[in-house]
């Protein structure tokens, strides 16, 4: 007998084959009906744009743009998919929602469920219940990444940080400098800057799973990545902060470093370390999810979406593991394809197959010298 969740996974299939027809078809009837994205690029288009078609693995669809850039995506310059306007009403008033959140950040109108609901002419729970489905985040975590981006373009811009907090609509410093250093990597002086403030210093162990490298700043940890050569291993943490001071640091490290081994032995299942990480409102959401799936234990893609509350976000979901900057501190090798298969993995799918077998009381095997 199929399950609920299997009707549902079975409908969303339907429509993405008909999505992906009126792409490969260029269907300008379609356009507002959803967007397209490739990951390859990072940009979304409507249907009927007339760049080259990419392969299918390559597509993801979103129900609205504002969806599409909530994960990641530049629109297009070529067909300026946020032109187009939403056909559906359901569709058309998170679209208005949207709006309304961007244009009101600053504080000088209320920004609340009630009066967004009010906007748009729903109850805020309706408007609560459908925005979350459509985009994949709660109009308060939307509002926060507008606030971020926002910030952001200002300190770009050359503003002061005082001038670009008031103007990105946080209320006051410290509401700023509480939420924008995790998100940004670093503090909103230092990203002015380009990462030239902040200072992070790493170092370079073995492990049974080949060279291991971890890096911090005075925060926490920013980077732990696995590979062969300690030379790509530095040129991949220089690429990632292209301006921060970095340097090598031996023994500051030291007891975070034996906590990540003790864990790689089987001595110590529970990873609990200070993170600073750089994510949008959605990776964040489903590093969450991925550091309470127990250890022993894997979800499938398809899982950690439904838990999400979005059951067609399993290629977001699947973009956040690759995106992730902390093996096991956030342990993206837990999630696992459908049919139980590993799927791809950062750092190497034999990595990822040795980390399970250990969560499973099976052994770490040695991973032969690699990337």
């Amino acid at each position: 007998m199929r399950t609920a969740i299997d009707n549902h996974r079975g409908t969303a299939v339907l429509e993405d084959d008909g999505r992906w027809r009126a792409v490969m078809e260029r269907d300008a009837g379609s356009d507002g009906a959803f967007v397209y994205a490739v990951l390859s690029t990072g940009i979304y288009c409507r249907p009927s744009c007339p760049s080259k078609r990419p392969g299918r693995q390559q597509v993801r669809f979103f129900v609205v743009p504002e969806a599409a850039e909530q994960a990641g995506f530049r629109a297009c310059l070529r067909c300026l998919p946020k032109e187009t306007e939403a056909r559906e009403p359901l569709m058309e008033a998170v679209q208005k929602a949207c709006r309304y959140i961007e244009d009101n950040l600053d504080g000088e109108a209320p920004l609340t469920l009630t009066a967004l609901s009010e906007h748009v002419h729903t109850s805020p729970h309706h408007l609560q219940r459908t925005f979350k489905r459509i985009m994949g985040i709660t109009p308060r975590q939307y509002a926060e990444a507008c606030r971020l981006e926002r910030l952001k373009a200002r300190l770009k811009e050359g503003d002061n940080v005082t001038t670009a907090l008031y103007d990105a609509g946080y209320g006051s410093s410290s509401r700023l400098y509480e939420r924008a250093p995790g998100q940004l990597g670093m503090t909103p002086a230092a990203y002015r800057k380009g990462g030239s403030e902040a200072c992070i210093s790493y170092t370079i162990v073995d492990c049974h799973l080949g060279r291991l490298l971890v890096a911090a700043t005075d925060k926490g940890i920013c980077s732990i990545t696995l590979g062969g050569a300690d030379r790509s291993l530095e040129a991949n943490l220089r690429v990632e902060y292209p301006a921060a001071r970095i340097s090598r640091d031996e023994a500051g490290l030291g007891e975070w470093v034996s906590a990540i081994l003790s864990y790689l032995e089987g001595q110590q299942p529970h990873l609990d370390l200070p993170l600073d990480v750089k994510a949008t409102a959605f990776q964040w959401r489903v590093w969450q999810e991925l550091r309470a799936i127990p250890y022993g234990s894997t979800r499938s893609y398809s899982q950690v979406a439904q838990a999400l509350g979005n059951p067609k976000a399993t290629r977001a979901v699947a973009r956040a593991c690759a995106t992730n900057p902390v093996a096991l501190a956030i342990p993206c090798h837990r999630v696992v394809r459908e049919d139980g298969s590993l799927g791809g993995y950062r750092w190497g799918v034999e990595r990822k197959e040795a980390l399970l077998a250990q969560e499973r009381g099976q052994g770490l095997g040695i991973i032969a010298p690699g990337p």
